[in-house]
């Protein structure tokens, strides 16, 4: 059975999250469990929710700590007493701290809501990563999973899928849009995680055929 964690932050909805929790709940990825949700502040909508879905939920707030090498410590701490295969980061807006990553290689993922590497980096997310789509002029869109590194948006990328681009769409229709393929894609990207199918050659992530895994 793989464990998985979650991390959220701020005030998020929870939207990626609670579709990772039902599809290890509804076995679309096998044999998994999410084990527990750690949020950044207890009025998160996503800790309530993943509370009603019958996961375990934990604060650790970085403004609680001197520095950030105090808060990865605890959230370190937090994540082994829970034992995870694999993290996912749902609406995580913050630098995951570098020992946090340097403990779980090649296994914590992340999705961004465009097609990396444009629009990414520091300071992209929401709203704002939407906004710059449509002033680039791009006909299509995305969104990409990647798995996490030292930095904001430049780990190996495990997936992406497209949307077109529509003549009148604003930063909300894009993300409204986007949203249900975000969900599709960042499971997609964990079954085969869980299924053993994501092969690490240098910075590039092949995807192994079902009967070359098995």
């Amino acid at each position: 059975m793989a464990r998985i964690a979650i991390l959220v932050s701020g005030k998020g909805r929870g939207t990626n999250m609670e579709a990772i929790i039902r599809a290890c709940q509804s076995g679309v990825i096998p044999q998994s469990e999410v084990v527990l949700v750690v949020g950044t502040r207890p009025d998160a909508p996503a800790l309530a929710k993943a509370e009603a879905l019958g996961v375990p939920t934990m604060i650790v707030n970085p403004r609680d700590f001197p520095d950030d090498a105090a808060y990865g410590d605890t959230l370190l701490w937090v994540l082994e007493r829970v034992q995870p295969d694999l993290i996912c980061l749902a609406g995580y807006m913050r630098l995951l701290p570098e020992r946090v990553v340097k403990a779980y290689p090649y296994r914590i993922m992340n999705i961004h809501p465009a097609l990396l590497p444009q629009f990414g980096g520091k300071g992209m997310y929401g709203l704002r990563v939407h906004e710059a789509v449509l002033q680039s002029g791009a006909k299509e869109t995305g969104c990409t999973v990647h798995f996490v590194d030292e930095h904001y948006d430049t780990g190996p990328i495990i997936l992406q899928r497209t949307i077109p681009v529509l003549e009148g769409d604003t930063p909300e229709t894009l993300a409204e849009r986007l949203l249900p393929v975000e969900h599709a894609t960042y499971v997609e990207a964990i079954r085969l995680f869980v299924e053993g199918r994501l092969k690490i050659e240098g910075n590039r992530v092949r995807i192994i055929e079902q009967e070359s895994a098995s």
